[in-house]
């Protein structure tokens, strides 16, 4: 893999860390939203905001001129169980805190939110609702239109293949022999698809790996975050003073 040094070495200490699958992703969630610098980020399906607001700190310490919205009803579904009240009360006091001005919290169903977007006026949609194969598949179809052009869509959980969750088989028999893909296998996996568009000169390394890459490339892209998702972990549990010495025998 050709030298790449992304900002989430230098400078990236998350300011939410709380239990999710997701923290396995948000090294490479921050360097993304460095690399592709979108104007509207938009993601279906909140929880605990640990996703959100990895883009939200990396819009904030690039200085980046974006706003980002999180559509959820925060009451749960059929596989994350049901929120309480205090879930949806701790997200928006984390982003009035940290993201005023360009994080946006929309309290509704995602068909509803559809109807507030634009075609082509999204760069980067994360989907992450109900995870079965209807349900992803709907919300693809749905929010498609909306994404510009060479626009990133991801997808949480392409590895998981538990209970009735169905986007492990939608990822692999409709999208990645359709559009141009990458995905990560850890933490259940997350998926990298872009939008068909006007070929680009400018894309930045990260997009050049993953889309055009060698095999090794993505192998190596994929170790990298690997070990910079345990670095996150372990550095936060640090900073806690959750880590024990342990004898070395």
């Amino acid at each position: 893999m050709a030298l790449y040094v992304p900002p989430s070495i230098r400078h990236f200490e998350p300011k939410r860390i709380v239990f999710s699958t997701w923290v396995d992703h948000m090294a490479f969630a921050y360097d993304l939203v460095a690399a592709i610098r979108p104007k509207v980020v938009v993601e279906l399906g909140t929880h605990n905001g640990v996703s959100f607001f990895t883009f939200c700190q990396s819009i904030k310490d690039h200085d980046l001129d974006t706003v980002a919205y999180a559509v959820d009803t925060w009451e749960g579904e059929e596989h994350a169980g049901k929120y309480t009240e205090e879930v949806f009360v701790d997200v928006q006091n984390h982003n009035r805190e940290n993201y005023p001005g360009f994080g946006y919290l929309m309290r509704m169903l995602f068909s509803e939110a559809a109807d507030h977007f634009a075609d082509e006026s999204i760069d980067l949609l994360h989907i992450d609702g109900l995870h079965t194969y209807e349900a992803v598949s709907e919300d693809f179809a749905t929010w498609l239109p909306k994404v510009a052009p060479g626009g990133i869509i991801l997808f949480h959980d392409i590895q998981s293949r538990m209970a009735d969750f169905g986007v492990w088989r939608f990822w692999s028999q409709e999208l990645e022999p359709n559009f141009a893909t990458f995905g990560f296998k850890q933490g259940y996996g997350l998926g990298v698809l872009r939008k068909p568009g006007p070929a680009s000169d400018d894309d930045s390394q990260l997009e050049q790996l993953l889309f055009e890459g060698s095999e090794a490339d993505h192998a190596d892209l994929r170790a990298f975050y690997s070990h910079a998702a345990r670095y996150l972990v372990l550095d936060n549990r640090s900073r806690k003073g959750d880590l024990k010495p342990k004898l070395m025998g």
